[in-house]
């Protein structure tokens, strides 16, 4: 990879990091008033499941590389993360903590369920068009 190519990857996944992050803090704040601090994790880790299971099945050749590498490895790779949910899942009593960890792999492979169901929606839409 060239300099100018790297330097462009590395700011379409700065940019996207950025967003991601932000779009995080968001989730936190919006989710504040609720009685435990998971759920900001929770919904953003689904959130991120979803988005990826449809950036990764959409058609690769119709999704410029610039934008899978600024949504799927900047944006969701900011906006979700395992080491909060580890952490969050350490710190909570055992039987939330167990629950915890049920909700977030089930939601999050249902998640991914459902991302990918709507990209073959959207990929059987454009193929019939």
């Amino acid at each position: 990879m060239s300099d100018g190519a790297h330097a462009r990857t590395l700011a379409l996944v700065a940019t996207g990091g950025f967003a991601g992050a932000n779009a995080r803090w968001g989730v936190d704040v919006a989710l504040a008033g609720l009685p435990t601090g998971l759920a900001g994790t929770l919904v953003a880790n689904v959130a991120g499941c979803v988005l990826l299971g449809f950036l990764v099945s959409l058609d690769r050749d119709r999704v410029p590389r610039r934008v899978r590498l600024a949504v799927g490895t900047g944006f969701l790779s900011s906006f979700t993360t395992y080491s909060t949910f580890v952490v969050g899942t350490a710190t909570s009593v055992p039987t939330v903590a167990v629950g915890y960890v049920v909700a977030t792999y089930a939601f999050g492979f249902a998640g991914v369920g459902v991302g990918r169901l709507a990209a073959g929606r959207v990929e059987s839409r454009r193929a019939s068009a």
